[in-house]
């Protein structure tokens, strides 16, 4: 965890602390809040977190899936007998998407004299990918030792591209486990409006311990709606990060799994439950 993340996991902590006790000390003596809400609002705090680590992990997904044509460019400017500069320079006006810049920066980093393995050090470190780390390595290491460059990039080319189509096969092999995630957590669902439907309304009047009073059908239904919307929520939420471990292998990138069910499960249980 990085030291920006460390920084909004403390604000969002103290926010989500703050406002328990604001409540504790003057809402709860005015407005009644249920637990559902509580939820919603670590939710809320939680989001800019988990949206900044997504957009982070996306952009390097896509850094790595650009990397292996970026490497096969490379190998064919050297192979034609150009210096690592002027290869660098001669794709430097290809099309990589994401990671088009850092190439481009490259290239002026090693116009303005800067040795190879400075800039490709600096390169491996600002793209924050494992996969590019490990083969920038493995090339600073053969350029150190005198290699051949074209040879070994056209090695890690292929690495690349055999990680990358591993990649797509767990994928594709794990979509399955993705939809019986998504399929346990309607089950949930369903049996959470089926207690609302056919239980609560059973319990009658019952008097809750050191009460002389008893409490209504109607607000015991309450309670328990209240209370299952919060298990809804919170099943919703766990399950898609663990739905998005087992099919893109990172948590982070279950968020919008959790998003879906979250929306879909409060909605079917406001509309049936």
């Amino acid at each position: 965890m990085d030291r920006k993340t460390i920084i909004m996991v403390i604000i969002g902590a103290a926010i989500v602390v703050s406002f328990s006790l604001f409540n504790y000390f003057y809402l709860s003596k005015h407005f009644a809040f249920s637990a559902s809400l509580y939820f919603g609002i670590v939710v809320l705090v939680v989001i800019p977190i988990f949206l900044i680590k997504y957009t982070e992990q996306k952009k390097v997904k896509e850094l790595e899936e650009m990397f292996p044509v970026f490497l096969r460019d490379f190998v064919e400017a050297v192979r034609c007998g150009m210096a690592i500069p002027q290869a660098f320079k001669s794709i430097s006006n290809n099309d990589y998407r994401t990671l088009t810049p850092y190439v481009k920066k490259i290239t002026a980093q090693l116009d303005w004299g800067i040795s190879v393995e400075k800039v490709l050090t600096k390169f491996s470190k600002e793209t924050k990918s494992r996969l590019i780390g490990r083969i920038v390595s493995s090339v600073i290491e053969a350029h150190r030792f005198g290699g051949n460059l074209a040879d070994t990039f056209e090695a890690l080319s292929r690495t690349a591209l055999e990680v990358e189509k591993l990649r797509a096969e767990r994928k594709l092999y794990m979509n399955s486990q993705m939809i019986t995630g998504y399929i346990i957590f309607f089950v949930f669902l369903g049996v959470m409006i089926a207690l609302g439907k056919f239980l609560v309304p059973t319990l009658g009047q019952v008097s809750l311990p050191g009460s002389g009073t008893p409490q209504t059908a109607t607000n015991i239904a309450q309670q328990y709606k209240e209370m299952f919307m919060t298990l809804i929520l919170i099943q919703g939420f766990f399950a898609g990060l663990i739905v998005g471990k087992m099919a893109e292998g990172a948590m982070i990138s279950g968020i919008r799994h959790s998003f879906i069910m979250m929306f879909i499960g409060g909605l079917v249980f406001v509309m049936f439950g």
